[in-house]
């Protein structure tokens, strides 16, 4: 079946507080959240929004906010007048807990779930295409990319090991996933009071399925601190160069 065929709902989480970003005047960022940071006077989230809503693959994108954002990020998505469902439900204090708020949500004819961080707007839409596709024959991938830099294990400040980079990534989003799987990952973590640092790494502990890799990108910066907005500044200047 291919991936048009089937139901591709995304999950973005952007209930974070955004510490990093705490140097910024307050004028600049709603509440301090990055994911409302203006980026060529449209919040970061409204650029991630973007790129979404032009997939053909995707059919709804579901956004967990903080409660009393929502009324604010819906009436941004009434001025895009986006042309696919693009809704909003309470995120919880984790980003594990937003997502899992959103994943409630789903209907049950949901065959793809895709979550991708609400501060990375420069995904590009071929590769979102490729994750999802792959996700649909495997079951679940994730974007990533090889590091550049050498990686050393260390302990107590002291260089134990160097890490091949070969067998190394740098997981990024959007990472995808079969409904039924990351359904069943999100009820086992909570069982067992386990908290990942990804969705992938909720699915890897099932031990059902191997987590394909599709190639990303180094433009697809998460937007975390106060110098990331000098190179979003850049690429989105780039993008709408080309």
């Amino acid at each position: 079946m291919g991936t048009l065929a089937m139901k591709v709902s995304v999950i973005i989480p952007a209930a974070g507080l955004g510490t990093r970003m705490a140097r910024l005047e307050p004028d600049k960022a709603l509440g301090g959240r990055k994911q409302f940071l203006l980026l060529d006077g449209a919040p970061i989230l409204v650029h991630t929004l973007r790129k979404f809503v032009a997939c053909a693959s995707v059919q709804e994108i579901v956004v967990a906010l903080p409660a009393d954002n929502i009324e604010w990020a819906r009436q941004w998505v009434e001025k895009e007048q986006y042309t696919k469902t693009v809704r909003f439900v309470e995120g919880g204090e984790t980003r594990q807990r937003s997502v899992e708020n959103a994943l409630a949500t789903l209907s049950p004819d949901t065959a793809l779930v895709a979550v991708h961080d609400a501060v990375r707007p420069f995904i590009d839409v071929a590769t979102i295409e490729k994750v999802i596709a792959q996700a649909a024959e495997t079951g679940a991938a994730i974007v990533g990319i090889v590091p550049v830099d050498t990686v050393k294990q260390v302990h107590l400040n002291k260089v134990r090991a160097t890490i091949p980079r070969d067998r190394l990534i740098l997981a990024q989003t959007p990472q995808v996933f079969r409904f039924d799987l990351i359904k069943l990952a999100f009820e086992r973590a909570r069982e067992d009071n386990f908290t990942g640092t990804d969705e992938a790494s909720l699915v890897e502990r099932l031990d059902l399925v191997e987590v394909s890799v599709v190639p990303g990108s180094d433009r697809n910066i998460k937007i975390t601190k106060p110098s990331d907005l000098d190179l979003a500044h850049l690429f989105l200047k780039q993008e709408r160069a080309c």
